[in-house]
């Protein structure tokens, strides 16, 4: 893997985990409606470990960082969320070392992680219902350069996760709700769009900054 295809995934985890960092509350809030309301504080914790930790893990390409990555969360962030998170990470991470630079097909392999890790598939109202849409436009915009497939996947996310109102939530504790479940987005859903926009914009800014 070349330096600049390293930096990227670098660039990618650094923002992930800021940005969970930083809307800690904001998807506590979400998640309060219908379930625990831990869903923030969750992700936080396992995330910020992540950041504090940066300039010890030790890896050799962007596959090595997400494994190192998915090691963390597994570790570090509780309830249905570390399991769910740590697979998805390990599962792209092995996915990258196998197939190098194929992003896709390590996002793949992230959904396919989560869809047996969760028992859950599209439709049940999880974080699925915003990353899988997302995947397939950022696939299909990927000829017209990385920077507008990420814009286009981040405003799919969006679009997606603000269409889970209305959707009956069949897993985690959304679902012992019922019906009411249906008043309200998807935490998780909306945090894969939160996550993407803010990759979106630090991947434009940093093509601007190489320009």
């Amino acid at each position: 893997m070349s330096d600049s295809a390293l930096s990227r995934a670098e660039l990618v985890v650094r923002v992930i985990a800021q940005t969970a960092v930083d809307n800690e509350k904001y998807f506590c809030d979400l998640d309060a409606v219908v379930g625990d309301g831990d869903f923030g504080y969750s992700l936080a914790r396992g995330f910020e470990i992540v950041l504090s930790d940066w300039d010890s893990l030790e890896y050799d390409d962007a596959g090595g960082l997400l494994k190192k990555t998915a090691l963390i969360l597994s570790k570090r962030i509780g309830g249905t969320s570390g399991p769910i998170w740590g697979t998805a990470f390990l599962r792209a991470g092995v996915s990258l070392s196998n197939e190098p630079g194929d992003a896709i097909a390590a996002l793949r392999a992230a959904i396919e992680g989560i869809k047996q890790r969760g028992d859950t598939d599209l439709g049940d109202k999880t974080l699925l219902d915003a990353l899988v849409p997302a995947v397939d436009v950022l696939e299909a915009s990927l000829d017209q350069g990385a920077g507008v497939a990420l814009e286009r996947a981040a405003v799919q996310a969006r679009e997606s996760a603000e269409a889970t109102k209305g959707m009956l939530a069949k897993r985690g504790r959304a679902a012992y709700t019922g019906e009411r479940s249906r008043d309200s987005v998807d935490a998780g859903a909306v945090g894969i769009a939160v996550l993407l926009e803010a990759v979106s914009k630090a991947w434009r800014e940093s093509e601007l900054e190489r320009a």
